[in-house]
């Protein structure tokens, strides 16, 4: 019954203990519990109102009709630089000081920027790309390796659609630190076909009937004009060069067109196009 009596008084201080904690205490815990409720609503409006600035950013350049993989790119920057800035107000509201935490991070910054150098060329050079534009959104280019049709512009890489349908994710390292061919840069571009008759064949013959098929199609611009002439006397062939020049957005279309309108036409003409072939000369020996 002793034993019962110590127990049951042993947590009646308890409990008296801690009343009396929370008592002393109790404007202190009101603070936190405000501080911590404050630095909450910030995080939560602050991010709010910081997507509401970048889209109103990424707004005001489409509306100026830029390029969509820079309006994504500052889209992107705009939005975590103002949310670091949020993050070190609601810091601040914890009674964090933010000379402190600016400190950190930069020191923070410096360790992970030893570690990332990498990921912090990749952000270097999508600057770069944003600043000096060798090819925008929906361009046709071969990047790193690898061609397709630009998708966006991001922070750290590049994504491209392949004419497959394929998305293929560059580093913006890799891309500003190899050879970049905009195929959509110029409004022209010059299709190239190599074509070869029989040695039997009339030349210049050849060369009308290959510059008639060209001046049919109406997609070949007049200017700079269509070359057609002899290239190399091949091992079974006579290879012409024609190269017809279009519009870029006409490029295929005009090359597989063209090449089956010579093919058809050659055949009507009765303009042999050999196979390769080789000549085997046999000497009896007495």
């Amino acid at each position: 019954m002793a034993s019962e009596d110590t127990v049951v008084a042993e947590v009646a201080d308890t409990f008296s203990m801690a009343e009396q904690w929370f008592t002393n205490n109790s404007e202190l815990l009101i603070q936190y519990g405000v501080n911590i409720i404050s630095a909450v609503l910030i995080l939560f409006i602050g991010n709010i109102i910081v997507k509401a600035i970048a889209n109103s950013v990424a707004k005001v350049l489409n509306k100026k009709e830029m390029d969509k993989a820079v309006v994504d790119f500052v889209h992107a920057l705009v939005r975590y630089l103002l949310f670091v800035i949020v993050l070190i107000a609601a810091l601040g509201r914890l009674g964090v000081q933010t000379a402190s935490v600016v400190a950190v991070i930069g020191a923070a910054g410096l360790a992970v920027g030893l570690a990332l150098q990498g990921s912090l060329s990749n952000f270097a050079a999508g600057v770069l790309i944003v600043a000096f534009r060798p090819f925008k959104s929906g361009d046709y280019v071969e990047i790193g390796g690898v061609a397709g049709s630009v998708s966006s512009i991001q922070i750290f890489q590049t994504v491209l659609t392949t004419p497959d349908n394929k998305m293929v994710v560059v580093p913006n390292g890799g891309v500003i630190g190899g050879a970049i061919v905009n195929y959509s840069h110029h409004d022209t571009r010059r299709v190239d076909h190599v074509i070869g008759v029989s040695y039997s064949a009339d030349l210049q013959k050849t060369k009308e009937v290959i510059t008639r098929v060209l001046e049919a199609d109406e997609r070949i611009l007049k200017e700079p004009g269509i070359t057609v002439g002899v290239v190399a006397l091949a091992d079974s062939s006579v290879n012409f060069v024609v190269r017809p020049w279009c519009r870029t957005a006409d490029y295929w279309g005009v090359y597989f067109d063209t090449l089956q309108a010579i093919k058809e036409e050659l055949d009507k003409e009765g303009i042999e196009i050999p196979f390769p072939q080789m000549d085997v000369h046999l000497n009896k020996a007495d």
